[in-house]
């Protein structure tokens, strides 16, 4: 769980993000151990506990020239995106595109996500309940409705959530579902960067690699093209000043059925469920039948 509005700084951040992943390196070996009833017992990391502030600043923001310069981080390429001319991509809706909702329009139930591409929390509960997620759509369920935010490029240096949103428009243009699944891709065990690490989101080049795993992003040249050129980079920086805008949300990530937020309440906030049967016990106690 990251928190957007905590001042401490960030090598208190990183010292605790340390401790917490010892923590869950060995709950992830008890994991390994435990088994009941032939299925895999888990205790599925969720980092929580990780004060990161938001702190914007007038280049945090971005379209335009990219290559070497996006992927080093360069706040130029973002300034110039906060200038440009907005693109929307397909499957949106509002004025600037930023209501993005996937699922049967008849779902009585909206189940609502807030998340940041680098949040090492979210990458938790998307390898937990993300394929649960994705099944409880395509079921009906409920629908889902995605908010986005960018906070921690400000808070570990970087432009690698911006791009990674940037990316993940260019992935929607081409369907929900293939958003759907290359966001799950790159919160991933095997794709999603450790944050005290290099901040490989911000390399369109690592971006296309993790999509050329989903079948209808793979050689997609007019994908391709769009994250290169940063098309939907602006929309970017839209789709985060959305996230932005819910003062009610302090953390990442946050989920709610119905506007009302589920989770266990822990000293830094609300903590996402860290299992599915967790997950689902929840949800089902908020939808509307």
């Amino acid at each position: 769980m990251s928190n957007r509005n905590s001042q401490a700084n960030k090598q208190a951040a990183r010292e605790r993000l340390r401790a917490e992943r010892e923590r869950q390196a060995k709950k992830e070996r008890l994991r390994r151990q435990l088994v009941v009833g032939g299925a895999v017992v888990g205790v599925l990391a969720v980092a929580g506990g990780i004060g990161l502030a938001v702190a914007k600043s007038g280049g945090d923001s971005g379209s335009g020239g990219r290559g070497a310069a996006a992927a080093a981080g360069d706040s130029k390429v973002w300034a110039k995106a906060a200038k440009a001319e907005l693109t929307k991509p397909a499957n949106t809706s509002g004025p600037k595109g930023t209501t993005i909702v996937i699922g049967k329009p008849a779902a009585k139930n909206t189940l609502s996500l807030f998340e940041d591409p680098r949040c090492p929390g979210c990458a938790g509960f998307e390898q937990t309940a993300g394929a649960t997620v994705e099944k409880d759509i395509k079921d009906g369920k409920y629908k889902a409705e995605y908010h986005l935010g960018t906070f921690l490029d400000a808070n570990l240096q970087g432009t690698g959530s911006k791009n990674a949103l940037s990316a993940l428009g260019a992935a929607l243009n081409v369907s929900p579902d293939a958003f759907l699944k290359y966001k799950y891709a790159l919160y991933s065990k095997e794709y999603h960067p450790d944050e005290r690490g290099p901040d490989k989101f911000a390399d369109d080049g690592y971006l296309i690699k993790v999509a050329d795993t989903i079948p209808a992003l793979k050689g997609n040249a007019a994908f391709q093209k769009a994250v290169k050129a940063g098309t939907y980079d602006k929309w970017a920086l839209e789709v985060s000043d959305e996230f932005t805008s819910h003062k009610d949300v302090t953390s990442t990530p946050t989920v709610k059925v119905n506007d009302t937020v589920i989770g266990t309440r822990t000293p830094q906030g609300m903590s996402a469920p860290s299992s599915v049967a967790e997950f689902n016990s929840m949800v089902d106690k908020e939808l509307k039948h």
